[in-house]
């Protein structure tokens, strides 16, 4: 491997109360793919901030040496302008801009304070060209996918002449088929010269296209490992500190009648009226049942759940939902929570949570009547609440007055939680219930999840990772093109099974 391009010396970072990184050290040379990897609050974003300027020189100690010479990035421009460009996990793109647009945002092609368009468009469908996009530089970034965006945010890089690229979590929100298309242009970006760091909490990715790998615990640098020591059970025990042999909490299940039942539930789409999302689809869930809903993105598990729950997306909806057997209205959200039914979405920061809220208030939000008297909020019943559900669902925090935002992704992911479980639902949806959450954070939600079905509620699991699927569930429901095309108990469901039923559906549809 050649000469090392970055040297990252005894980095600590403090912010009121927490240290978020205590002498942190890492190298990363030329042309490699390096992977940081820790527990969501490990420091992983909070070291890449730094590198990046986002936090400036003199709010942290320590040392960043790039190419050989010290740097003292004021600013993320600082940065960038030595070829170094981070790409965070929420995109920076603005949505009702171009594509072109987008790309040479704060980097116009101008001559004489004039934007030249032409050479606008001509450099953003070269760079479009190499990241393997075909589309129109003119395309509103609204009107393309989140695999395409985030191409375009690399094209954007790639337009300031990135060096040494920053990737946080750049396949979270992403399809496999999308997800193995960005892996694969980093791994040609690598045999071009350029430099990556990438945050993932996908071991498999990871242990794919890595040269090296970083641990970080606890904002401390445990270890770096070379390729060939790269395995996923010896990542796990570092980033957590110990083995986690069964990466799913067993559960003995005790399946009763059924709770929660949808029948012939029609939906269209939200601003195309005549193109129809969901078509005709009909399930059920037992008490003490933890049924999930596998499919590629896309197929319409988020738009069912959600037209669902207080009919939150869509439009021209029709169907039936029962409750215990009894027809129920769900066509308001306040509706929906009174008749017993929650939904975790799978975009908490933006739906899930009020970010600049404390834990006290986001925990107590969908049951204000629960810690009310005579209609007047009882601030210390409210602090016993949220403090409860902080110890049950082990949220890391200084106390429940942190700010919801400043939390990691996990501890975020546990907030919505408790605030539906203090809520008491009869049937609980989780819509992608730990995505972008590390192998600990998982094993907790998890086992949460085990511990809702042991107390009899009804639980629905939307993932886009099969494995977890079968890690965690009774019974598979598989959706395709906004239809049911395959339902098996879990005993019997496998991978290759689910993805038959996928495949045969569409070649029907064909």
């Amino acid at each position: 491997m050649s000469n090392t391009i970055l040297e990252m010396r005894s980095i600590t970072k403090t912010f009121p109360g927490v240290k978020a990184l205590s002498d942190v050290n890492l190298d990363v040379r030329e042309a490699e793919i390096h992977a940081i990897v820790g527990e969501n609050g490990a420091g992983k974003s909070t070291l890449m901030k730094v590198l990046s300027g986002v936090y400036p020189s003199g709010t942290y100690d320590g040392e960043i040496v790039y190419k050989g010479e010290v740097q003292q990035f004021k600013s993320i421009r600082d940065s960038e302008h030595k070829g170094i460009v981070i790409i965070h996990q929420e995109l920076a793109l603005v949505p009702l801009l171009s594509i072109a647009e987008n790309i040479f945002l704060g980097n116009e092609q101008a001559k004489n304070g004039v934007i030249d368009w032409d050479e606008t468009r001509d450099g953003a469908r070269k760079l479009l060209g190499m990241v393997g996009l075909t589309e129109d530089p003119d395309t509103l970034v609204t009107n393309i996918g989140v695999g395409k965006q985030q191409l375009v945010e690399i094209a954007k890089a790639l337009s300031k002449e990135v060096k040494l690229l920053i990737l946080d979590e750049p396949t979270a929100s992403l399809s496999e088929k999308d997800s193995a298309a960005l892996l694969d242009l980093l791994m040609e970006f690598r045999s071009q010269g350029i430099t990556s760091i990438l945050i993932s909490h996908k071991l498999n990715e990871i242990s794919k296209v890595a040269d090296r790998i970083t641990v970080i615990r606890d904002g401390r640098s445990i270890e770096t490992l070379n390729k060939e020591d790269i395995t996923e059970d010896r990542i796990i025990t570092l980033m957590v500190g110990r083995s986690l042999d069964d990466r799913y909490p067993s559960r003995e299940p005790h399946i009763g009648e059924v709770v929660f039942e949808v029948k012939d539930w029609s939906v269209y789409h939200q601003l195309h009226r005549d193109r129809q999302v969901i078509k005709n689809i009909g399930i059920n869930i037992r008490k003490g049942e933890v049924v999930g809903i596998a499919g590629l993105m896309g197929s319409g598990r988020t738009e069912f759940a959600m037209s669902v729950f207080g009919k939150s997306y869509g439009q021209r909806i029709s169907g039936e939902v029962f409750m215990n057997g009894k027809k129920v209205d769900t066509s308001t959200v306040e509706k929906a929570v009174a008749n017993g039914i929650a939904y975790a979405t799978e975009d908490r920061k933006t739906y899930g949570l009020n970010l600049i809220d404390h834990i006290k208030h986001n925990t107590t939000l969908a049951n204000l009547n629960g810690i009310s008297r005579i209609g007047v909020i009882d601030d210390m019943t409210e602090m016993d609440v949220a403090n409860e559900y902080r110890r049950k669902t082990n949220i890391r925090s200084s106390s429940v007055y942190q700010i919801t935002g400043n939390l990691s992704g996990g501890n975020q992911q546990k907030v919505v939680l408790s605030k539906w479980l203090f809520a008491n639902p009869d049937v609980l949806i989780l819509d992608e219930p730990t995505r972008g959450i590390d192998v600990g954070a998982k094993y907790e939600i998890y086992t949460i999840i085990n511990q809702l079905a042991a107390q009899g509620k009804a639980v629905l699991v939307i993932s886009s990772e099969m494995p977890e699927l079968l890690g965690i569930t009774d019974r598979i429901y598989v959706m395709n093109e906004g239809r049911i095309v395959g339902e098996m108990p879990t005993s019997e469901a496998s991978q290759e099974k689910i993805m038959r039923a996928i495949v045969r559906a569409e070649g029907k549809a064909s």
